[in-house]
């Protein structure tokens, strides 16, 4: 199912309406009886609650938006988090139900229960846990690599770029006082980035590596919340990781891919596709965005969206970014 369905699922409006008494049974499924205080944390996509239980740990449940992820595209989410557990990255497994799988459903949404996982969202990074990073990203990448993701998407200049144009188009998203220059300038990026992408190396990768998505306590950090999985370039994680687009956040990604290829291959011309990789996000984000617009949480987080200032905005931030390429190109 494409995400423009999203909004008209059958089970979209139970998806908004989940109730404690539907949620605890789920959670219970995993081991523990739940107390009954819950709290709910942040995530645009699914639906997350804390857990509290009377003989157990507290746990984190996931309830997937249904029609985003088929059953087979969350199993192999699930199976990429279990392989990089077993080489030793600090990630939260999900874990087995009643039955022993580790995907579960009620009221027909898929969910999954994961270990709470102790840790601050860090503010920034010294350069000794840049280098811990990236021998991590190395090792994650390598499981990455050993299998394949056929139900996940991939990054691409067509899939981040084109694809996302051509379905504001056909959505009639854009106003249509920028329409066309809109999708002149996407058009532009595009040919200047796609030859860049060529040859390069794709894998298993996080796909939203944020420090956002990152735990870190005394024993070092966890990543969590893989459910952007897709196939793309090792250096995709790279700089979400570092995402200034200044010296220091150049500096800070030549420091993790330093560490990075002492554990693993990173050859430096990848670093050259960090500025390619931003644009691509903004055009993503955007349409992220706009195919959720039905869903009100998206109206009230996002309540600068869509008007004509906003994509006008849009379009001077790819202007910049194409200048920004072409300045480190020519």
């Amino acid at each position: 199912m494409t995400d423009a369905a999203l909004a008209d699922h059958p089970l979209a409006d139970r998806f908004h309406r989940l109730t404690p008494e539907e949620l605890f049974p789920a959670v219970e499924r995993a081991g523990g009886r739940c107390s009954g205080r819950f709290s709910i944390l942040n995530s645009y996509e699914n639906r997350v609650y804390q857990f509290e239980r009377e003989d157990a740990p507290p746990v984190v449940a996931k309830f997937y938006r249904p029609g985003r992820w088929s059953r087979a595209a969350i199993a192999e989410e699930h199976a990429f988090l279990a392989a990089l557990g077993d080489a030793g990255v600090p990630v939260a497994c999900p874990l087995p139900l009643e039955d022993g799988d580790t995907i579960g459903q009620t009221a027909g949404i898929l969910f999954a229960v994961y270990p709470r996982v102790a840790g601050r969202v860090p503010q920034e990074f010294d350069d000794e846990q840049l280098r811990r990073l990236g021998g991590l990203l190395a090792k994650m990448h390598r499981v990455g690599a050993r299998v394949q993701a056929p139900n996940r998407p991939t990054l691409t200049p067509s899939t981040y770029g084109r694809q996302n144009l051509d379905w504001l188009l056909a959505n009639d998203v854009l106003p249509a006082e920028v329409r066309q220059v809109y999708a002149a300038t996407v058009a532009a990026l595009m040919q200047r980035i796609e030859p860049m992408f060529q040859h390069v190396p794709m894998t298993r990768i996080h796909g939203d590596c944020h420090p956002g998505n990152l735990l870190w306590a005394p024993a070092g950090p966890t990543f969590v919340d893989f459910d952007d999985l897709l196939t793309g370039p090792a250096v995709q994680d790279v700089w979400m990781l570092a995402p200034s687009a200044d010296a220091e956040g150049q500096r800070q990604r030549a420091v993790i891919a330093e560490a990075y290829g002492r554990a693993s291959d990173f050859a430096d011309a990848w670093l050259r596709l960090v500025e390619p990789l931003r644009a691509l996000r903004f055009v993503h984000y955007a349409t992220w965005i706009a195919r959720r617009w039905a869903d009100p949480q998206f109206k009230r987080t996002f309540s600068y969206f869509g008007d004509l200032v906003y994509w006008q905005r849009e379009v001077q931030d790819l202007r910049e970014q194409i200048a920004r390429i072409d300045q480190l190109f020519n």
